[in-house]
């Protein structure tokens, strides 16, 4: 059963989670985990290519947001802050992975409809979807990742990419037309 206290910091803003979070309540932060981690996770995992290498990386990210939440500027924008983190972290993992030591395919999500036919589909999908952002140079497929998989805004990926907005624009374009080409037979 889900005590009154977690209920009411369940439905606050993420500004009022962050303001508590900064002055030590751990159940604040928590909130916010719960809110926001399956996003990093789904986004560290396209990254890492590995679910439990992602959570290895949330778990990381998140413990370096705990240490560093009172030097959050805009407690409004807690979701971007947390996704920058989650993306350097993944990042600084990438780099510390042996160079032989190929990215695997993603693990798939469970689908809804499990009928053999259509979780093979499904699954070649993902496998060929996976193949076009491996093709990527890597500043697109983060550009692409931020945009579509973490649901960030092109303002918020400029700025965690240190590049103008309309180079933001530039590189998704590029990165969805590459996609877009190699997944010309899916369509």
């Amino acid at each position: 059963m889900t005590s009154p206290r977690r209920q009411g910091l369940e439905a606050a803003p993420d500004e009022i989670l962050v303001e508590r979070a900064s002055q030590g309540d751990a159940a604040a932060f928590e909130a916010l985990i719960r809110r926001h981690s399956p996003l990093m996770r789904a986004y560290v995992s396209r990254i890492v290519g590995s679910l439990s290498e992602a959570d290895d990386v949330v778990q990381e990210s998140l413990y370096t947001a705990w240490r560093r939440l009172p030097e959050l500027r805009d407690p409004k924008a807690v979701k971007a802050w947390l996704m920058q983190i989650a993306s350097r972290q993944a990042f600084k993992h990438l780099r510390r992975r042996p160079p032989e030591d190929p990215l695997p395919l993603l693990e798939a999500a469970h689908p809804s409809d499990t009928q053999p036919e259509n979780v093979a589909i499904r699954n070649a999908q993902l496998q060929a979807l996976a193949g076009a952002l491996d093709t990527l140079p890597p500043d697109l497929r983060q550009a692409w990742l931020l945009r579509e998989v973490a649901e960030l805004s092109y303002d918020d990926i400029a700025k965690q990419l240190n590049i103008p907005r309309t180079t933001v624009r530039g590189k998704l374009s590029r990165a969805r037309a590459s996609i877009f080409a190699q997944m010309e037979e899916w369509r």
